[in-house]
């Protein structure tokens, strides 16, 4: 007697092998038997004719800490067939924090006073312990932010550390590490990560290699700067001897456009000679960050009264402008990449009226000066606007999603049509991601092959994060599952009209538990805290 049957589907099995017929019996949590089960009981039979049964996605690349302890439903992902998270990334974690890193983040993230969020832990420990007693739709593998460990003992001093300093800093990280963390993410645009030199990464990246985790790097830049911060990247990783993800990998700006056949061909080459070193994409010719990442990194020093304060004074505003007009040294302005009119609002939690709009309209609108304008607006949303950023093109997208050694991560997360998390306008990616792969790139475009994409979806990242018991069907593993309708599955998100979910997604299974079952979420939180080492 099986807890469920899934019979009659299209088994995809993650490792890229051709489609098979089979069906799968499961029991407590895991794939018990895979073959010829007509004649077996079920607690649950669910009929996959017509549909491809595969091993449950796991986002590469996510921005959920939060939001599954606001809404931990997680609907935008689980709808997408993710059953597991990676979260943690671009150098920001929810854990571990301090008295000094809670009062910033409240300041700056007005959605943790809207939400009534209580920020009443500080470790990671925990933070995945919090995460537990709450429960939530899907599995989480968290990542250590370098930010949060930077914070933590120098605060957003512009300088390096002391060795007193590093010493502090690497035992916080070992804590991280101990507690469960995946590995360390860094990132390399934002304060106070861009303030780090390649030597004290690559001292914290041996005490992730002693505990045997991975170093992922949303890159010091992905414009003109490419090719030097891809080269840093694999540095890291060969140098302190760990895996290594470059996170969302692209090439901003049309100058820049067609370098990624360059950085693809450096990880080969870092590869053939024995560094482990892949990366994620999205499917989306846009990236989306908050506005103050257009302004030079020293904009930030010493925190948010300091950075606020520079914005209202008159002589720092004509520097800024002159750096975000023509760059700096060692920083190249997102300007450069693309104008005021490839810069999309799409949350300004004062100004509802912005969202979906372009600078370059707005300022239009109001006759005001572009600069001007971001500034002010910086200064009364406390720095909190995002920004949806056209900077790619479909080219880059499509070579990087061919990648053997490229999977796919949302950088996103996860959010709802309704409530706290239904407001503004997100970049489509947050609900669109793996549907979008699945139908433009493998069905319409045929741009990757079916098992291609799937591989790049499981098997792939779980092998990244050392997840030995996930990313594929076989007997023995856990029972993460996404069934759908390959010649349905499309995404519905738009830049105008972000907050729809995903067709053709038809059932996920998460450890066993039907959370989706024909397309509707059964309110089932049956995901984990997953922590390094500890195989659930």
């Amino acid at each position: 007697m099986f807890d469920v049957i899934i019979k009659n589907g299209h088994i995809v099995d993650g490792a890229a092998n051709p489609w098979f017929k089979a069906d799968i019996g499961i029991t407590e949590e895991k794939i018990a038997e895979i073959g010829r089960l007509d004649k077996e009981r079920a607690a649950r039979v669910i009929d996959a004719k017509g549909l491809v049964v595969s091993p449950g996605f796991l986002d590469m690349h996510s921005h959920s800490d939060l939001v599954l302890l606001i809404n931990p439903k997680a609907e935008s992902k689980i709808r997408q067939g993710i059953t597991t998270e990676v979260i943690g990334n671009c150098g920001g974690s929810a854990a571990p924090l301090n008295d000094f890193l809670k009062t910033e983040m409240r300041k700056t993230t007005p959605l943790l006073e809207e939400a009534k969020l209580e920020l009443n832990w500080s470790t990671m420990r925990e933070y995945l312990n919090r995460l537990d007693k709450q429960g939530a739709a899907l599995n989480v593998a968290p990542l250590v932010g370098h930010e949060n460990i930077r914070a933590l003992v120098i605060g957003f001093d512009n300088r390096a550390p002391t060795d007193a300093e590093l010493k502090k800093m690497k035992n916080i990280l070992g804590r991280a590490m101990e507690d469960g963390a995946f590995g360390m993410s860094t990132g390399l645009i934002y304060p106070p990560g861009c303030y780090a030199k390649t030597d004290e990464l690559m001292e914290l990246s041996r005490m992730v290699a002693k505990h045997g985790g991975i170093y992922t790097s949303h890159i010091r830049g992905e414009g003109e700067e490419l090719i030097s911060s891809v080269k840093e990247t694999i540095k890291i990783g060969e140098k302190a001897g760990l895996p290594v993800e470059i996170s969302h990998h692209k090439a901003g700006g049309k100058a820049n456009w067609g370098k990624v056949k360059r950085t693809l061909k450096m990880m080969n080459d870092a590869r053939a000679r024995g560094v482990d070193v892949t990366c994620d994409v999205y499917p989306y010719t846009a990236a989306s960050f908050g506005l103050s990442a257009m302004l030079p990194p020293w904009s930030y020093e010493g925190g948010l009264p300091e950075f606020l304060k520079r914005l209202k004074d008159t002589e720092t505003r004509k520097k800024f402008r002159k750096e975000m007009l023509n760059g700096a040294p060692g920083w190249s302005s997102p300007l450069k990449a693309a104008g005021w009119d490839a810069t999309l609002i799409s949350r300004s939690r004062l100004h509802k009226d912005y969202e979906g709009k372009t600078i370059a309209e707005i300022v239009k609108s109001k006759k005001v000066d572009p600069f001007d304008f971001t500034f002010d607006l910086l200064i009364e949303e406390n720095m909190s606007v995002s920004v949806v950023r056209f900077a790619m093109c479909e080219e880059d997208v499509r070579k990087v999603l061919k990648y053997p050694e490229a999977m796919i991560g949302t950088d996103a997360s996860a959010v709802t049509p309704y409530g706290v998390l239904g407001k503004g306008k997100p970049h489509p990616r947050s609900y669109g991601t793996f549907s979008r792969v699945l139908g433009k790139y493998v069905r319409e475009e045929k741009v990757l092959r079916l098992e291609d994409a799937v591989r790049k979806m499981t098997s792939l990242p779980a092998q990244k994060l050392g997840l030995r018991n996930r990313g594929l069907i076989a007997e023995g593993m856990q029972a993460d599952i996404t069934i759908f309708n390959a010649e349905r599955v499309t995404d519905k998100a738009t830049y105008s009209e972000p907050h729809q979910y995903p067709e053709g997604i038809e059932y996920v299974l998460v450890n066993g538990k039907i959370v989706i079952s024909k397309g509707k979420h059964t309110e089932v939180l049956a995901g984990k805290a997953l922590r390094r080492a500890i195989q659930h």
